[in-house]
């Protein structure tokens, strides 16, 4: 491979533009129009989840809750890119792909709502469990795949993080395996434009993200992460050159986080009003109701399921939340190794003796 194969695009792979109008592209072909519509049925219910979790988090149900609202695309992208064998390596801002991977919503929410570091079966999903420090699932992602490898198998992984990892040493050290030891794994790099508050151009100098692909020897490309068409087109392509035994590549999707980084979050403080105003015109939602309507692929009886069933999946999400964990104290202990040692069994007895006490003394207050 030559190595301008493997610098990306001067311009972010398009192939819907904002106004919903199809952009020929000389290598990436438009989805067909049923893959398109089950990739809106995805951004419609993904917006929806984002909006009741906020909701959520307002009512004291949710800790937290890091919206990806306007970053729908490539949520639904990225779950949709991938084979029921592949596995898919989340972040904290990522529950829309693991819900679209199958996970429940009110077990992808139990992370957020602070009872479980995971609250979904990650073999039968094959979803990692999402990460919230920066970067870290990257290693775990790449040590999957190339394990997949060794073992003969055709698993593809994916791998999701923001612009703020790339900043990160984890990055360099995963990106670094996977191109030496030819690793089937996508790198998807959802390019917000904020890490928190910092924003990209005081993160790197390199003239994309993507750009940083060619340094370590693999293929990198840029999407529209707003425009979902190209997203599947270009994770597509990226996940089936990994499969034929390609090796990794970089792919970094432009898009904006139109919400504070958590409700936690003042964003006022850092990014003018004027400019989150002008990502609404690209909204990746209103931008592929347009081409499907144009196209005639989208009709007001499929408008109606596709908001019907949306409406269900965060009614679900509600009445899971809004019921209180039935939490076992003793769970502390069961799950930290196979076998409990001495000294855990005797912190056990303490905590299970004050636990006692406390009831004993609450009862005689009554």
């Amino acid at each position: 491979m030559q190595h301008t194969d493997l610098l990306p695009r001067d311009a972010a792979v398009q192939l819907i533009d904002p106004d919903g109008r199809i952009v020929d592209d000389e290598r990436y072909a438009l989805p067909r129009s049923e893959a398109l519509l089950a990739a809106y049925r995805g951004l419609v219910e993904g917006r929806r989840i984002n909006d009741q979790a906020s909701a959520l988090v307002r009512q004291g149900r949710l800790a937290v809750y890091p919206s990806s609202h306007g970053q729908e695309a490539c949520q639904i992208g990225a779950a949709l890119a991938l084979a029921d064998d592949d596995w898919l390596f989340p972040t904290y801002r990522d529950s829309v792909a693991v819900i679209a991977r199958g996970v429940a919503p009110a077990e992808a929410m139990v992370l957020l709502k602070g009872d479980w570091h995971s609250g979904y079966d990650v073999r039968a999903h094959r979803v990692a469990p999402q990460a919230t420090p920066l970067a870290t699932q990257l290693l775990h992602a790449v040590g999957f795949a190339y394990a997949a490898k060794r073992r003969g198998e055709t698993t593809v992984v994916v791998a999701l993080c923001g612009d703020g990892a790339t900043s990160e040493g984890d990055f360099h050290e995963a990106m670094n395996f996977a191109a030496v030891f030819h690793v089937p794994v996508v790198f998807f790099v959802q390019n917000n434009e904020f890490a928190i508050s910092v924003p990209l151009s005081r993160q790197t100098a390199a003239p994309s993200l993507a750009h940083k692909a060619i340094g370590y020897g693999m293929p990198g490309q840029r999407v529209d992460g707003n425009d979902v068409a190209a997203v599947l087109a270009v994770l597509g392509d990226a996940v089936d050159r990994a499969r034929a035994g390609g090796g990794p590549t970089l792919v970094e999707a432009h898009t904006y986080r139109m919400q504070a980084h958590t409700n936690a979050d003042d964003d006022t403080r850092y990014r003018e009003r004027a400019e989150v105003q002008a990502w609404v015109a690209r909204d990746p939602l209103a931008r592929l109701r347009a081409h499907l309507t144009s196209v005639g692929a989208l009709t007001e009886e499929l408008e109606t399921e596709y908001a019907d069933g949306a409406e269900q999946t965060a009614a679900a999400m509600r009445e899971a939340l809004n019921t209180d964990a039935d939490i076992d104290p003793e769970d502390l202990f069961r799950f930290v190794t196979g076998s409990r040692s001495p000294q855990r069994e005797e912190q056990w007895r303490m905590l299970s003796g004050e636990i006692e006490r406390a009831r004993e003394t609450a009862g005689g207050a009554r």
